[in-house]
């Protein structure tokens, strides 16, 4: 099953796994809650995704479908390598991780590996680097100390996604986000959504230098 959100993308990545891995693609969507349905109702081996899914939020989908669907095997194609994303992702269930500006063998390699019943994270990230030694002490990353729902909401927001589209997604009263809003905010010492843009192409751009 792929649910991406570009259709191009969707395309030619069912394209890509059914002629080179020897898949059969059982359907595609950009919809979080079209794919949800879909995967209960076709039971695929494996579900490829990125972030981006409309009506439902990746990560709940990853969520609802590790409660529902156990043996369904999850792999999520990011655009961003950062500590926070990588971290969120895996948290909230992903089997695999692979990067959108990869090689193409990876993604095959996760699905792979995965069905397999082992987990996949592409060999691009340096784990080390992520996780022991950029972050110290004295220059902690700043996306840490979002707890994983104020994340969500951040990297929506980031993408220019309104406040009542981020409650549906996330099965959120309006309320309930505008307080994450809040606390992500008052975290990272920023007053708009602006500064938030802003302050993740600095964090892109800290990353890459």
């Amino acid at each position: 099953m792929i649910a991406i959100s570009d259709e191009l993308v969707r395309d030619a990545i069912a394209a890509f796994v059914e002629t080179k891995g020897a898949f059969t693609v059982a359907g595609s969507t950009g919809d979080g809650e079209d794919a949800l349905a879909a995967v209960i109702q076709l039971r695929p081996r494996a579900v490829v995704m990125d972030l981006d899914l409309t009506r439902l939020h990746t990560m709940e989908l990853i969520s609802q479908l590790r409660d529902k669907l156990p043996e369904v095997r999850l792999i999520v194609v990011v655009g961003r390598s950062d500590r926070k994303t990588v971290v969120e992702t895996l948290r909230c269930g992903a089997h695999g991780l692979v990067l959108r500006s990869g090689p193409s063998s990876h993604l095959l390699n996760a699905i792979e590996q995965t069905i397999r019943g082992g987990v996949y994270i592409t060999p691009l990230l340096n784990l080390e680097k992520l996780f022991v030694s950029w972050q110290t002490y004295d220059n902690p990353d700043p996306l840490s100390t979002l707890s994983t729902r104020e994340f969500q909401v951040y990297s929506m927001l980031i993408q220019g996604v309104r406040g009542k589209e981020i409650a549906a997604r996330l099965s959120l009263s309006p309320k309930t986000v505008h307080t994450y809003q809040t606390k992500v905010m008052k975290k990272l010492n920023i007053h708009d959504v602006a500064g938030l843009v802003r302050f993740s192409v600095n964090q892109v751009q800290t990353e890459n230098g």
